[in-house]
């Protein structure tokens, strides 16, 4: 049974974030899994500095979001990042955005991450041997 690895990151929404109305871009949300993408890998170790440093990049290859409600100018964003173990050579984390005052659900979405080596850029196949450690040590 895997555990399941959480993080909660508060994000304030800045001016340049909003339209001429107040109301939030909604490409800023995508932005908003970035941010609760970096929490998780400062609090479970696993920066995208660690994969780099590892010899590896994690880039984004696949992106969903569902839009609930609007957020606004002003508000502030309660980001729950999820990790979704698997087996495949893969990144996969759920995302849940929340208002903090009220607490509506506002988004919920999820990425997908593939391991290239940093020099060339060739795709990983199987999981890099420093992540299976991680994964044997957090998720295991």
């Amino acid at each position: 049974m895997h555990k399941k690895l959480n993080d909660r990151t508060e994000i304030l929404v800045r001016f340049n974030e909003a339209d001429p109305l107040g109301i939030v871009w909604h490409g800023h949300y995508i932005r908003y899994f970035e941010d609760g993408r970096e929490s998780f890998g400062e609090k479970y170790g696993i920066r995208y500095l660690d994969f780099y440093k590892e010899g590896f990049v994690v880039p984004i290859v696949q992106i969903q979001c569902d839009y609930k409600r609007s957020v606004r100018y002003g508000e502030r964003v309660i980001v729950e990042t999820q990790y979704n173990p698997c087996e495949a050579a893969k990144l996969k984390f759920s995302y849940r955005l929340f208002n903090a005052e009220t607490n509506e659900l506002v988004a919920t979405g999820s990425t997908v991450q593939v391991f290239l080596d940093k020099t060339n850029s060739v795709l990983q196949l199987t999981n890099p041997v420093f992540f299976e450690h991680w994964k044997k040590k957090h998720v295991l």
